[in-house]
């Protein structure tokens, strides 16, 4: 997936919806969709609500990406972090109104049940899941961030220099001070 928003096939179709050819716009959100949504699930979380809400998030990026779309005008090889640079503003923004609302939704109810994992395999994932939330939420929110980007998400640490507005090389000293971090909070039963 990542591959092919770093091809010049992706570079010639951000060019060609620059130039306002709707097909290409078209092919260009089905392409980048799948990948704000990762990061949308990765920043906001993929349980229950939660899980609904990274992707009503991912909506709003993407349509804030299409508002922005006439005006972009720097060159097709940033298109990428212009658009986690929305992103990461959008998810900010959930999380100020979330703050504010002292509501408590519940996940519906799924119309199926995904039987290719088992009762075990569904409390690991999730019992991981909620380990490795915590771990990140001992980080301050830059490197936090940072950590998303580039490990989750798989964007290069000039993508992510230009996403945040730092220099690549303070992107790289703040991805290891934030991965020594965790490898120091981590007790000897986490490494099991």
């Amino acid at each position: 997936m990542f591959a092919r928003l770093k091809s010049s096939a992706f570079h010639e179709l951000v060019a060609a919806s620059l130039d306002g050819d709707q097909e290409a716009i078209g092919t260009l959100f089905t392409w980048i969709n799948p990948a704000i949504t990762r990061y949308c699930r990765a920043r906001i979380g993929r349980t229950g609500s939660a899980f609904s809400s990274a992707d009503d998030v991912a909506q709003e990026i993407l349509l804030a990406v299409l508002g922005a779309l006439p005006r972009y005008s720097d060159d097709k090889e940033s298109f990428l972090p212009f658009v986690y640079g929305i992103a990461s503003h959008k998810v900010a923004d959930y999380y100020r109104r979330s703050g504010r609302d002292r509501s408590d939704p519940v996940a519906d109810v799924p119309d199926t049940v995904d039987h290719s994992l088992g009762p075990e395999q569904v409390t690991l994932r999730a019992e991981m899941r909620s380990r490795l939330a915590g771990l990140l939420d001992t980080l301050a929110p830059r490197q936090r961030e940072i950590l998303v980007l580039r490990l989750v998400v798989g964007l290069s640490a000039q993508e992510t220099a230009a996403a945040i507005g730092l220099t690549a090389t303070a992107v790289r000293v703040a991805q290891h001070r934030a991965l020594t971090r965790l490898r120091g909070s981590l007790t000897a039963t986490d490494w099991l």
